[in-house]
């Protein structure tokens, strides 16, 4: 393991900045019969606000054993209000499919999945 030292850690932090982390969960309609194009249209509305860079990390989650009912995190580049805003406009928030809790958070710009 490479040793960070108290100046390392201190610059790192420095470098920190705000971001807003998504978890979407199972809404009251998530195995309501009905247009599965919703859900379509959901992926397709991340892939654009990814690409805008508003959205730079999607993780759908899988609960295949039913443990869980989150289902995806994602991690906004916005503040939480806007987060809000964009998240009401949802296909599968307003069909009642996902919810979503909005939190708070901090990261590093630059950090990437492998």
């Amino acid at each position: 393991m490479i040793e960070i030292s108290d100046e390392d850690m201190q610059q790192m932090l420095g470098r920190s900045r705000p971001y807003t982390v998504v978890l979407l969960s199972k809404g009251p309609n998530y195995r309501a019969e009905g247009d599965r194009g919703i859900l379509r249209e959901h992926a397709r509305r991340n892939f654009a606000l990814r690409a805008a860079g508003t959205l730079p990390v999607v993780v759908p989650l899988g609960a295949e054993d039913g443990s869980s009912d989150v289902v995806g995190v994602g991690i906004f580049t916005t503040p939480p209000e806007e987060t809000r805003a964009l998240l009401a406009d949802d296909p599968a928030i307003m069909a009642g499919w996902l919810t979503a809790e909005v939190r708070q958070g901090r990261s590093f710009p630059g950090d990437a999945l492998p």
